[in-house]
Parts: C-alpha cells; sequence; structure tokens
C-alpha cells in the first residue's frame, strides 16, 4: 500500500512495516520461525528413527551373514560325512550285485534240483506201488502154493492110506 511507502516517495522499492503490519509480521515471522523450529525437529526425529533402523538393519544383517556363514560350515561338513556314506552305499551296492550274479547260477541249479528231485520222488513212489502189487500177488500165489500143498498132502495121505 502507498502509506507503507518510503518518505522518498518510494524510490527504494521497499515498503516501511507500520506498527500494525510489524506486530502482524513479527507474530508470522514467529509463527514461521516455530513452524521451521516444528519441522526441524520432526526432520531430527526422521533422521534418527532413520539411523536406529539403519543401525537396526546393519545388526540383522550382520547376524544373517554370519548364519549363513555357520550354515555354509555345517553344509560342508554334512557334505564331509556324507561322502564316506556315499562310498559305503556305493561298496554295499557292488557287494550286492555280485552276490546277485552268484546267487542266480544258484538259484538255476536249485531249480532243476528240484525238477529232478520231483521226477525222482515220482519215480520211487511208482517203483513202491509196484512193490506193493508184487507184494500182492506174491502172497496170493504164496497163499495157492500153500493150499496147493496142503492138497497136496491130504492127497497123499487120502491116495497112502488107501493103496
Amino acid at each position: 500500500s502507498n502509506r507503507d511507502a518510503t518518505a522518498d516517495g518510494g524510490s527504494s522499492g521497499r515498503a516501511q512495516p507500520t506498527a500494525r503490519s510489524s506486530a502482524v509480521g513479527k507474530h508470522e515471522f514467529q509463527q514461521t520461525n516455530g513452524g521451521f523450529v516444528c519441522y526441524r525437529m520432526k526432520e531430527e526425529e526422521i533422521e534418527k528413527n532413520k539411523m536406529e533402523i539403519r543401525e537396526r538393519v546393519q545388526a540383522q544383517l550382520g547376524r544373517v551373514e554370519e548364519e549363513t556363514k555357520r550354515l555354509a560350515l555345517i553344509r560342508e561338513e554334512l557334505e564331509g560325512l556324507a561322502e564316506p556314506m556315499r562310498k559305503e552305499v556305493a561298496l554295499a551296492r557292488k557287494k550286492i550285485d555280485s552276490v546277485n550274479k552268484e546267487l542266480k547260477p544258484l538259484g538255476h541249479t536249485v531249480q532243476k534240483k528240484e525238477r529232478e528231485y520231483k521226477e525222482a520222488l515220482e519215480a520211487f513212489n511208482e517203483k513202491n506201488r509196484e512193490k506193493v502189487q508184487l507184494i500182492t500177488k506174491l502172497t496170493e500165489v504164496s497163499q495157492l502154493i500153500l493150499k496147493s500143498f496142503s492138497f497136496f498132502y491130504l492127497l497123499n495121505i487120502v491116495i497112502g492110506d488107501s493103496v
């Protein structure tokens, strides 16, 4: 406003504060300054929180890194333990394969012997049946012979007494 101009007709181009505008300006400055202070405090608090979070994250990353190293060592140890086991398993498999190769012909031999045994048993049973039949026939013939001898003996007695 023109009232705020300087006595030289406003040649300086700056407005001169009046008492009222000075009080308003002071109040605005205080508000601005207070806002700035508040803003700076918030900014510092945010920065402090960022630093705390960064420190916690760094600590966590450090722990993760240590655990990763420990896991790598454990993995190496396990692989070291597993290697002899793999060798033992491979050796056991080779032995099993070798025994299986030996058992295969033995299995065939056993099957062949079982067939031969069955055939021999059947032949034995057949001969046993023939033997039983022959013994039965022999018994019958023996009884006939005994009857014949008895008959001839009696006949001889009867004929011998009559002559």
